[in-house]
């Protein structure tokens, strides 16, 4: 399971979705966001799916690898539309039965959006590099910097906690391995037992993620790391015409689907 989880790492490609300028990609998957809450009708959802699709395939990211990701809120998904079946009021399927057609129809389409959207923030991270999230993230948050809010060490440590979740998972697995090997157990029993069973885990992991911060702290250090005041970057952020374009497009789409909503769409 641990395996699966695959955010925060980030796939190196030449693709118009990766030549894109990160803010670009940023406002994007806001945008992308709040279509997924401004969706009604199965029409727009099915708009919402399309363009998914589209966007794996011109990224060229394998519809496996974001399916891959899922599994670990596989849980929470199926969840989530049981509640939606069982607590909503409506048209019985059966005369008797507490299943709506009401509830069938939320469920779905509720399902729909929690997997639509953890699609579309995996892909941010496929396709864009950890720096460059952060410059995207920082140069969007500077007006920020007037009200002194310290936006760079913001960012800098988003960044950070995103591209260390991969090491973290690598790290659980690798201790989990050596835990097995000693003779523990972690699949038997039930839900309080296995919780009991994964206390073992935490204490090395906790000292190994320590550790990791530690070294980090002095390679920074080493490095006459001082913070975002005064410092340079090697890459500079700079739209294009395609960023423009993808943005306007953008602004379209979530006008269309926001015109869409209010026909019931």
């Amino acid at each position: 399971m641990l395996k699966d989880i695959t955010l925060g790492q980030f796939f190196p490609g030449d693709t118009p979705v990766h030549r894109l300028d990160p803010r670009t990609k940023l406002i994007s998957v806001l945008i992308y966001i709040i279509a997924l809450f401004v969706a009604k009708g199965w029409l727009s959802y099915l708009i919402l799916v399309f363009l998914t699709l589209w966007i794996m395939a011109v990224s060229k990211i394998s519809p496996r690898c974001i399916f891959k990701g899922l599994k670990p809120m596989l849980f929470i998904i199926v969840l989530t539309g049981l509640l939606n079946i069982f607590y909503t009021q409506g048209t019985p399927v059966r005369e008797g039965w507490i299943i709506t057609w009401e509830g069938i129809d939320h469920a779905v389409k509720m399902i729909l959006r929690i997997t639509l959207l953890i699609a579309g923030t995996f892909l941010l991270t496929y396709t864009t590099s950890p720096m460059a999230l952060t410059d995207g993230l920082e140069r969007l948050l500077s007006p920020l910097k007037k009200l002194h809010l310290p936006v760079h060490e913001i960012t800098l440590m988003m960044s950070m906690a995103l591209r260390f979740i991969p090491t973290l998972i690598e790290e659980t697995d690798k201790i989990m391995s050596a835990q097995k090997a000693r003779g523990a157990d972690f699949e038997s029993g039930n839900l309080i037992q296995r919780a009991k069973a994964l206390l073992p885990i935490l204490v090395p992991l906790f000292v190994s993620a320590f550790r990791r911060a530690d070294e980090l702290a002095l390679a920074m250090e080493s490095r006459c790391y001082h913070g975002g005041e005064g410092r340079t970057r090697l890459e500079q952020l700079c739209f294009m015409h395609s960023d423009i374009l993808v943005l306007i497009s953008g602004a379209v789409f979530l006008l269309g689907m926001i015109l869409l909503r209010k026909a019931g769409l």
